[in-house]
């Protein structure tokens, strides 16, 4: 029998599995049990999440004839139906604000918000050709999902500057706070996104509930009324709604309507960051079997 000296084994072994001797195994197993989200390896993979976003903004206006123009014509067209249906003919009250800048103080957000769950909802089924044959974090498909609507909703906000010069409002130092009203929107949409992309990996039909739960959770919404007509009894269901703290902090830094943020701001906040920790949660606890399933 052949003789092997002990510093020649390490050689011949990897000579045998067809690599070069002295290159580490690297080994990808499954997650086992909970795991929480390695924030490092999404900084790692910062440049495929920039590709993945602005492939998808890309993807949407392909082919189009007006392109990004109808990233204002639908909040724009929108605001344009409620204020005949339900500020003229309805009467609904606006909290002293137009009712026009009323309505699309609201659907700004709101449409991102909308397209950013419908977007980062199907965003694994549709990348299937990508994660049964590449490994990157899962979590970066949904996250590009949401983080692309930004671009939408910066392009719906610029509508909103001829409108206030139309009806001489002019916007005040409460503008400042915007910026953290879009990060408790893209909060949202990034934990319902998670929750909802994970669960149509498993059962398809969430599809298809997606957009009848997005209609309804708009009437649960202070879209087309104000957030002063909810019943006291009812307040504290209202501020669990993360995207009801969202449209009053629009209209409120636009507008001056509504009360500043206080104690039911922070109660939306608090929902917001549990339903982004679940939804990460449970994302990451499904993740291993994407592979298998898509």
């Amino acid at each position: 029998m052949e003789s092997i000296a002990p510093l020649e084994k390490p050689a011949r072994q990897a000579a045998q599995a067809g690599r070069a001797p002295g290159i580490p195994t690297i080994r990808i197993e499954p997650s086992r049990g909970w795991v929480a989200v390695q924030l490092g390896e999404l900084w790692a993979y910062r440049e495929l999440l920039y590709f993945l976003a602005w492939r998808d903004v890309k993807v949407r206006y392909k082919q189009t004839a007006l392109g990004a123009a109808w990233a204002i014509l639908q909040p724009l067209f929108t605001m344009l139906v409620f204020s005949v249906f339900f500020g003229r003919l309805a009467g609904i009250p606006s909290d002293g604000a137009p009712y026009p800048l009323f309505a699309l103080a609201a659907l700004i957000p709101w449409t991102f918000f909308a397209n950013a769950l419908g977007q980062s909802s199907n965003s694994l089924v549709n990348s299937a050709h990508l994660i049964a044959k590449v490994y990157f974090p899962r979590l970066i498909i949904p996250l590009a999902s949401v983080l692309g609507g930004l671009v939408d909703l910066a392009v719906a906000s610029l509508i909103f500057v001829p409108m206030l010069l139309y009806y001489g409002v002019a916007l005040s130092w409460r503008v400042v706070w915007l910026p953290g009203f879009a990060l408790l929107a893209l909060a949202t949409a990034l934990g319902v996104g998670l929750w909802a992309s994970a669960l149509n990996v498993e059962y398809r039909d969430v599809r298809h509930v997606i957009p009848f739960l997005t209609q309804i959770w708009m009437f649960l919404t202070p879209v087309v009324y104000p957030g002063s007509l909810v019943p006291e009894r009812w307040r504290p269901l209202y501020s669990l709604n993360p995207m009801s703290g969202v449209i009053d902090g629009f209209r409120w830094a636009l507008l001056g309507a509504g009360a500043p943020p206080a104690l039911p701001f922070l109660v939306s906040v608090t929902a917001s960051l549990l339903i982004l920790t679940t939804g990460a949660l449970y994302f990451r606890r499904m993740e291993k079997t994407f592979a298998d399933r898509v």
